[in-house]
Order: C-alpha cells, then sequence, then structure tokens
C-alpha cells in the first residue's frame, strides 16, 4: 500500500528492531525508509542547539542496525534533537512519507491526560497516515517472527464499517492507496458492521441486519475491482468488543480506522470508537487522519 515510509523510535519502544528487516521492509512494497529519533529537549534558560556530540550516539546505533541493509531500497537515518511530535511531523514533509510508523503503549484515559501522547498529538497534525505498534509486542517478537511481520504488515486489513462518514473515507483512502500503487500489497479486507446493542432498538431501523448486509455487498463489489479478496460480517454487540475479537479470528494484519475530525478527535471529554481503538487495541492499527 505505502512507498515511503518514516520509522520513529525512541529506543525503548523496540521500533529500532525494524532497522534489522529492511529487506522484509521492502517485500511488503517499500522503497525508501527513514529511521529517525528525537532527542529530547532538557528544559532551561538556554537557547537549546543540535550538539552532535548529543546525536551520534542515536545515529550510529541506527547506522550499525543498518549496515546489511540491501542496496535496492533508499535508507535516511535522521537524528535530531527537539519535541517528537515537531520532529516528526518536520520530517514526514521534508522526505514526503507516505506512511508513519509509532510505537504506542496501550493507555488509559487517566495515563493519556497525565502524561501525554505523541500519537494524540500527531493525530491531530498530522495528514499523513499512521501505523500503530505496540513496544510491548515489538520488544518480545523473536527474530523469525519480526521478519515475517515486516513483509506482512499490509497484507490483511479488518475495516470497520457502519455507513458513517468516517467509514466511508476509510473506504476512499483504501481505493485511493492500490489504485495509485501498482507494487500494493494489500491482498485482502475484512468489511465488519457492528450493530451497537447499546443503541434503543427502535432507533436501529426496522430491518439493521439486512439494511447493513446490503450496503456492504456494494462495497464489497466495488473493492473487488480492485482485485482485492473481500469479506464482509455484521453483527450486534459492543463495536469495541466485535471489532477486536474479529481481529483476532481472521489473523489481520492490522485494523484500519480514521476519523471525519481530526480536531479533537482524542480530547478526553468526547466518546469516540476510533480513540478506544488507538488507546487500547493490541493488534496493529492503520490511522487514516482527515
Amino acid at each position: 500500500m505505502f512507498q515511503r515510509a518514516l520509522i520513529c523510535t525512541d529506543f525503548t519502544d523496540g521500533m529500532y528492531r525494524l532497522a534489522q528487516f529492511v529487506p522484509s521492509l521492502a517485500a511488503g512494497g517499500f522503497k525508501s525508509l527513514v529511521f529517525a529519533h528525537c532527542v529530547s529537549l532538557e528544559s532551561g534558560p538556554e537557547i537549546p542547539r543540535q550538539d552532535s556530540a548529543q546525536l551520534e550516539p542515536a545515529r550510529q546505533r541506527l547506522q550499525e542496525l543498518l549496515r546489511q541493509a540491501p542496496d535496492n531500497i533508499e535508507i535516511t537515518v535522521e537524528v535530531q534533537l527537539g519535541r517528537a511530535s515537531d520532529c516528526i511531523l518536520r520530517l514526514a514533509k521534508q522526505h514526503r512519507v507516505d506512511v508513519i510508523f509509532l510505537g504506542s503503549p496501550t493507555r488509559t484515559l487517566l495515563e493519556e491526560k497525565l502524561f501525554g501522547s505523541t500519537t494524540a498529538t500527531l493525530a491531530e497534525k498530522t495528514g499523513v497516515p499512521m501505523l500503530i505498534l505496540r513496544p510491548q509486542l515489538m520488544s518480545t517478537y523473536t527474530t523469525a517472527e519480526l521478519e515475517l511481520r515486516c513483509s506482512h504488515l499490509f497484507r490483511y486489513l479488518l475495516i470497520p464499517y457502519n455507513g458513517t462518514e468516517g467509514g466511508k473515507k476509510i473506504i476512499q483512502h483504501i481505493h485511493n492507496q492500490v489504485k495509485h500503487n501498482p507494487n500494493s500489497v494489500l491482498e485482502r479486507v475484512r468489511l465488519l458492521w457492528v450493530i451497537d446493542n447499546h443503541v434503543r432498538r427502535e432507533l436501529r431501523g426496522d430491518r439493521p441486519v439486512e439494511q447493513a448486509q446490503q450496503e456492504l455487498d456494494k462495497l464489497q463489489a466495488e473493492l473487488a475491482e480492485l482485485n482485492l479478496v473481500v469479506n464482509t460480517t455484521v453483527v450486534e454487540g459492543s463495536p469495541l468488543q466485535e471489532i477486536v475479537k474479529a481481529a483476532e479470528i481472521h489473523d489481520i494484519s492490522a485494523i484500519a480506522t480514521c476519523s471525519r475530525n481530526i480536531e479533537g478527535i482524542l480530547r478526553w471529554s468526547s466518546p469516540s470508537l476510533t480513540r478506544e481503538i488507538l488507546r487500547g487495541s493490541w493488534h496493529p492499527v492503520l490511522f487514516f487522519p482527515n
């Protein structure tokens, strides 16, 4: 699906390990990879400067991991001083990447409020899709597991869809990514419509399951024209629980999600299924900004 990635690491998130699997990432369709580390600013009265002595150890560490990278893929190492979100936004624009890799731990609402979140900040400010991976898993995968994971990051996507504007935007994003990338590795998508059982029955319509299936059938035909295998499922239940259950049962590569309105998507006072998926899913999450 993507060809130019910005892979960000703070060396505690396991993301730096991806530098050892450039051939597998290339097999997943990538032509250009930027590995980035941002050295945080220390608070103080002095204006911060780009101190090479401070930045060089991180640069050397990444370059050492990349020493066996093949020549047929463009590799760049970027180590900069500054706030992580600011550095990532700047590098994404500079290198014209089409996806950003982030290691983001699962968080509760309170933890995000107290400690902040680079992912939350980027979700509101960037227009570049983000692949969210969990550090706990990235750090514990064996070499063989991670090699396979890197080559299958985008082969099978689970797309939660319920007819809203956000769901339609996901479909459009997927359509554009595949259509404009002749080397796309996306093979299969699963469209999942969850009829929320917390919504009063009289508000769901007369035939909610049948109506949902009819709309998914239309989308199935549309996506099948891109030579994708498309499966559809309509269930009743709790949306988050059913999404996670489907991801486990069907062995998907990532959950694709999107927001209708980026501004305020992660604000604590507003309930959001997308926000809950970004915070809590152990599966990789492919987030498409508005």
